[in-house]
């Protein structure tokens, strides 16, 4: 198990920050996204996920088995570091601040805009070093989020129709043309690394 409740020191941000975002079928996707990463690729991952709001997550767990990778569940004010994982706490909304990770409250709000508002923060503070990625999930969060992305010199992906479990939020965002490569999770990482190298 790879959960951990230390807080790595706070790093310099000069490396890319990859948000990967899903809902409906996003486990699995994140199991193969996550499999495909070398151990020392030079990056941060943030997962946001859509989570039932009532139940404690056990996806840190889950993904810690699936690779070597540091993996944490994400506390207030932990700084990102590269090469780890980090992952959505249930009830939660995520943004970034300088490469310093904040939570707040969910509002209650029906329709989740987690991964909108994530990758919008990531955007405005990473700028040409955000990633983001949308994989399986129903409705259209991400699409806003990865134009923001886009907006401010960053990379975009989402998972191709062939591999997802659930097409409608990495097709809306192709339908937005919000998107710059269009791959199966585990072919991702593999791209990430041949354009920002070692």
């Amino acid at each position: 198990m790879n959960k951990t409740t230390s807080k790595p020191a706070h790093t310099k941000q000069d490396f890319p920050v990859i948000g990967i975002g899903a809902s409906a079928g996003g486990l699995d996707a994140f199991k193969r996204f996550i499999k495909a990463i070398p151990l020392d690729s030079g990056m941060a991952y943030v997962i946001v996920q859509h989570l039932a709001p009532l139940h404690e997550s056990m996806l840190t767990e889950i993904l810690g088995h699936t690779t070597k990778i540091p993996t944490h569940t994400i506390t207030n004010n932990i700084n990102l570091a590269p090469d780890n994982i980090y992952v959505i706490p249930e009830n939660k909304m995520l943004t970034t601040s300088d490469g310093v990770l904040k939570l707040e409250e969910r509002n209650g709000a029906k329709i989740n805009r987690a991964v909108d508002i994530f990758f919008t923060s990531l955007a405005k503070v990473h700028k040409r070093l955000s990633v983001g990625v949308v994989l399986s999930g129903m409705g259209t969060d991400g699409t806003l989020g990865l134009k923001s992305i886009k907006d401010f010199g960053g990379l975009t992906f989402a998972q191709d129709n062939y591999t997802a479990d659930y097409k409608s939020m990495p097709q809306s965002a192709i339908n937005a043309d919000t998107v710059d490569f269009i791959l199966s999770p585990e072919k991702i990482p593999k791209k990430l690394i041949d354009i920002f190298g070692k």
